[in-house]
């Protein structure tokens, strides 16, 4: 098949596990006789400091034009000084508002050879195997925004079709799996969570009888991720909720590094990137934990390109580099040598090599 990619390397360790992604992609390509065209493309940081622009036009119009986005990090204290006008957050929210990704897609699966990695009890980790989806386009980010002298507002706002498609997202997702989902709202204080449970409950009812549903405020659910993880399949909530617990989740894996995402909207077009930020204070040092990014590029091809022998593949390179010791500096083990960004591709693209 021919596919257009727009590649987004953006900030920090950003360009180092991209260009690791871009490796496997290419072999893939080549493996299974398909024509990818991969365009790099400024945004962030990077953007900002070669035109004052976070999310230039050519970009943004590059990524409507493209069949999926792969983006690496974004961000950094250079950037992110008191007072500053222009920051590169804001062209990833802009950037999720254009492609209309409203469902935020954060696996979590830990994988066996790695449960030494987190520093959570072993027998809580077995066998955990859950999916975030995060509402990704509207909430307090999205929200009206006001600042004087003595004050700040944050406004957060939902509204029932916003609800009503993100809860089946989810349900879907759930009715594919084992048939569980667990809604996360605060509705014994914020309105918008009243209507959240409100407006999940009566979808459920109507269109998903066959899935089952729990309500569970965020701090309860903060505290059951790391005491009961395996009980949870398929959770669902807003967008700042979703940020903050997904960050706490990854941690049941053992590192930010480790964990992918894919933000969908209607269409097949994706957004796609691991979960972690750009790590200004190792950029350039060749020590990123690039597995984030080539899980990313897996939920790519599964995704919006339909190659699910591709996804299966790169998954299976992945862990199959993971078994093989190849443990980047954030996962490997007290007084053991771990691998570099590079070495750690170079393990992946050996397994494809052999596929």
């Amino acid at each position: 098949m021919k596919a257009t990619i727009a590649v987004l390397p953006g900030d920090g360790i950003g360009p180092e596990v991209i260009a690791e992604g871009l490796r496997c992609l290419r072999a893939l390509a080549g493996s299974f006789g398909h024509e990818l065209r991969l365009e790099e493309l400024p945004f962030g940081g990077a953007a900002i400091d070669a035109g004052g622009d976070p999310l230039p036009t050519r970009t943004l119009d590059a990524c409507l034009a493209a069949d999926a986005v792969l983006l690496g990090a974004i961000g950094g204290p250079r950037w992110s000084q008191p007072g500053a006008k222009v920051r590169p957050e804001q062209g990833l929210l802009r950037l999720r508002r254009e492609l209309g990704v409203y469902a935020n897609l954060r696996p979590v699966k830990v994988h066996p050879s790695l449960i030494d990695a987190s520093t959570i009890k072993a027998e809580a980790l077995r066998g955990v195997d859950l999916v975030f989806v995060r509402e990704l386009t509207g909430g307090i980010y999205f929200g009206e925004k006001k600042r004087d002298a003595t004050s700040a507002v944050d406004v957060c706002t939902y509204t029932v079709p916003e609800v009503e498609r993100i809860t089946r997202a989810a349900a879907r997702l759930a009715r594919g799996r084992r048939r569980k989902l667990t809604s996360i709202d605060k509705s014994n204080v914020l309105e918008t969570s009243r209507l959240w449970r409100e407006v999940c409950e009566r979808v459920m009812r109507a269109e998903f009888p066959d899935v089952a549903l729990e309500h569970v405020l965020v701090d309860a659910a903060a505290m059951h991720l790391i005491r009961r993880p395996r009980d949870f399949d398929v959770l669902v909530t807003e967008n700042m909720f979703g940020d903050i617990l997904t960050d706490e989740a990854s941690m049941l894996a053992g590192s930010l590094g480790l964990l992918p995402s894919a933000s969908l909207g209607d269409g097949t077009r994706g957004l796609y990137e691991p979960i972690h930020g750009s790590a200004p204070d190792i950029a350039g040092r060749g020590i990123a934990n690039p597995y984030g990014t080539l899980l990313s590029a897996a939920m790519l091809l599964r995704h919006s390109l339909q190659l699910v022998r591709e996804a299966d593949a790169l998954e299976s390179a992945v862990n199959g580099a993971i078994e093989s010791g190849a443990r980047t500096a954030d996962i490997a083990l007290p007084g053991t040598r771990s691998c570099s960004t590079r070495e750690a591709g170079d393990a992946v693209l050996e397994r494809l090599a052999g596929a």
